[in-house]
C-alpha cells in the first residue's frame, strides 16, 4: 500500500513539472498557470529561507522580498490574487460582476451576441435565413422590393394599415410550411438511416441500422430541391396576391361608403329644394292660383328623393360595418379620395409571376417523375443482430413495361406545358390590363362631360329661376330644370368614384397595393 502511494506521488509530482514546463512559453498570456510557474533551473528545488519546494512558488521571488509582507506572503501562495480584485482605473471601483477578479476574467463572455436571448437568436436567424433567400430566387426579391402606391398619410393608406393589422395571414402558413419543405429538402442529398425490426418465423428478433446514400438518381434529388424553392415562390405569390386582395376589398367597401355618403348629401339637399318649392306651390293651391295637381307631383317627388337618401344610407352603413369587422380599429372617421397615379407602370403582374413559379414547379415535378422511370444506384449498408453488409444496389420506383418510353414523352410534354401556360397568363392579364385602361380612359371622358353638363345645367336652372321671379316662369318649369341637375349631380359623383376603383383595380392586378416588405 505504502509503495502504491508513493509511486502515485511520484507520478503527480512528475506531472505537475512536466506541465509547467509546456506552459512556460505561454505564461504571461494565462493568468492561472501563471501561478504555478517557475524557473527552469530551480524546479524542484527546495529554498534556503523557505519551506516547501520552489515548484509551486511564484515567479520573482528575489523582487518579492523587497515588498510588503502581505505582497510576500501573495508570492508565497500559489493561489494568492486569483479572488483579488482588479486594480481600479483612476480610482473607480470595478464590479466583480464584470470581471473583477482575476478569476472571473477567465469566465467572462465572449461578446454582445451572448447575452443575446432565444427569441432575438431565432429572429436573427430568421432574418439571415430570409436575406439569403431572397438573393437565390428572383421572384421573392421582386415582391420584397415593391412598392405600395398609396399615398403615405392619406385615407387609402389608413384603411390599408388597418385592414392589414387585423388580416389572420392564412396564406403565411403556407409559406412558411413551404420553407420548412424547402429546407428538409436542402439537405436531401445527405445518407439516410432507420431501423429495421422483424420477427423471423422461428420467432427470433431481427433487429438493423440500415443506412442508405445514392450515388446516382438521374437528378432526381436535386429536382426535389428545386420543387421545394419553386413551392416557396410560389406560396410567396399566392401570399402577395392574397394580400393586396384584402386591401382591395377594403378599399372598395371604403369607396362604396364614400359614393353613398356624397349621394346621400345631394339628395339631402335636393329634398330641402324641393322642400321650398313644395311650400311655395302649396301655398298657391291655398290661394288659388295654381292646380292641385301639381302639389301632388311634387309631393311624389319629395317621396322619391326620400327614398333614395335612405337607401344610400343604408349602403353607407352597410359598407362601412363590413369594411370596420375587417380592421383592427374603426373607420368611421376617414374621409376623402386621394389621387392615385396608376400610369407607366413597368412592374410585373401578380398573375405572370404566379405562372412562372407554377412552371418552374411543374418541371421539377416532371423531372422527379423522369427520374421515378429510370434506373438509379445506391450504397446500403446494415449493421444488426443478423450481422454487417455493404454493397450497391440498382433500382427503379417503377418497374420498366412496354409503356413507359410513352410515359416519358408525356412527361417532357408537360414540361412544355408548363412553358405555355406562363404565355397564356401573360396574354390573359395583358387583356385585362388593357380593357382596365380603356375603361379609365372612357370614365375620364365622361368625368369631363359630366361637369360640363353639371355646371350647363346650373345656368339653366339660375336662368329659370330668374325668370320664376320675373314672373314669367311657372313653379313647375323651375322643377323640372332642377331635376335635370340634381340627376347631373348624382351621375357626376357616381363617375368620380367609378375611376377611383378602376385605378385600384389596375394597382391589385399589378400587386401594388401592399409593399412587399410589409408583407
Amino acid at each position: 500500500m505504502k509503495a502504491n502511494r508513493a509511486k502515485t506521488g511520484l507520478m503527480i509530482a512528475g506531472l505537475a513539472m512536466g506541465l509547467s514546463g509546456c506552459v512556460s512559453s505561454s505564461e504571461d498570456n494565462i493568468p492561472f498557470v501563471s501561478r504555478f510557474s517557475s524557473d527552469d533551473t530551480n524546479l524542484a528545488q527546495p529554498e534556503k529561507a523557505e519551506q516547501g519546494f520552489s515548484l509551486f512558488k511564484r515567479k520573482g521571488a528575489e523582487e518579492g522580498a523587497a515588498k510588503s509582507d502581505d505582497a510576500q506572503a501573495e508570492g508565497n501562495n500559489p493561489f494568492a490574487g486569483l479572488f483579488k480584485k482588479k486594480d481600479a482605473v483612476d480610482g473607480g471601483e470595478v464590479s466583480q460582476n464584470s470581471g473583477g477578479t482575476k478569476f472571473a476574467a477567465l469566465f467572462k463572455p465572449k461578446g454582445e451576441g451572448a447575452s443575446l436571448s432565444r427569441e432575438d437568436k431565432a429572429a436573427q436567424k430568421a432574418q439571415t435565413a430570409r436575406a439569403k433567400e431572397s438573393a437565390e430566387s428572383l421572384i421573392i426579391s421582386g415582391l420584397q422590393t415593391r412598392r405600395s402606391l398609396l399615398p403615405n398619410g392619406s385615407a387609402y393608406d389608413q384603411v390599408a394599415g388597418s385592414v392589414l393589422a387585423a388580416n389572420s395571414r392564412a396564406a403565411e402558413s403556407e409559406l412558411r410550411a413551404a420553407r420548412l419543405r424547402a429546407v428538409a429538402a436542402s439537405k436531401n442529398w445527405l445518407p439516410s438511416i432507420g431501423p429495421s425490426i422483424s420477427l423471423s418465423s422461428l420467432g427470433d428478433l431481427v433487429a438493423n441500422l440500415i443506412v442508405e446514400q445514392v450515388l446516382f438518381d438521374n437528378g432526381r434529388k436535386k429536382a426535389e430541391r428545386a420543387y421545394a424553392k419553386a413551392d416557396v415562390e410560389v406560396a410567396a405569390v399566392n401570399l402577395s396576391m392574397d394580400t393586396n386582395q384584402r386591401v382591395f376589398t377594403a378599399l372598395e367597401l371604403y369607396l362604396k361608403s364614400q359614393k353613398a355618403a356624397q349621394k346621400s348629401e345631394l339628395s339631402t339637399k335636393a329634398f330641402n329644394d324641393m322642400s321650398h318649392f313644395e311650400y311655395i306651390m302649396s301655398e298657391r293651391v291655398r290661394g288659388g292660383v295654381s292646380d292641385r295637381s301639381d302639389l301632388v307631383v311634387l309631393r311624389q317627388k319629395l317621396a322619391e328623393i326620400r327614398s333614395e337618401m335612405a337607401s344610400n344610407n343604408e349602403a353607407r352603413n352597410t359598407a362601412l360595418a363590413e369594411l370596420d369587422a375587417m380592421s383592427i380599429r374603426s373607420l368611421q372617421g376617414v374621409r376623402g379620395i386621394p389621387e392615385l397615379s396608376v400610369n407607366g407602370l413597368g412592374t410585373k403582374p401578380l398573375g405572370i409571376l404566379l405562372a412562372e413559379a407554377e412552371k418552374e414547379r411543374a418541371i421539377a415535378e416532371a423531372t422527379m417523375e423522369r427520374a421515378g422511370n429510370l434506373p438509379g444506384l445506391k450504397a446500403t449498408g446494415s449493421a444488426g443482430t443478423s450481422g454487417n453488409s455493404l454493397g450497391l444496389n440498382v433500382t427503379t420506383d417503377s418497374l420498366l413495361s412496354l409503356g413507359t418510353g410513352a410515359k416519358l414523352q408525356a412527361i417532357e410534354a408537360a414540361k412544355e406545358g408548363a412553358q405555355r401556360l406562363v404565355a397564356q397568363a401573360q396574354e390573359d392579364s395583358n387583356r385585362r390590363l388593357r380593357a382596365l385602361e380603356a375603361q379609365l380612359r372612357g370614365v375620364e371622358r365622361q368625368k369631363g362631360e359630366s361637369r360640363a353638363l353639371t355646371s350647363q345645367s346650373k345656368k339653366n336652372l339660375d336662368l329659370f329661376q330668374a325668370q320664376y321671379k320675373a314672373g314669367t316662369r311657372q313653379v313647375m318649369d323651375v322643377v323640372g330644370v332642377y331635376e335635370t341637375y340634381a340627376r347631373q349631380q348624382q351621375s357626376a359623383a357616381e363617375l368620380v368614384y367609378k375611376s377611383a376603383l378602376i385605378k385600384l383595380e389596375i394597382a391589385n392586378e399589378m400587386g401594388l397595393l401592399a409593399s412587399g416588405a410589409e408583407i
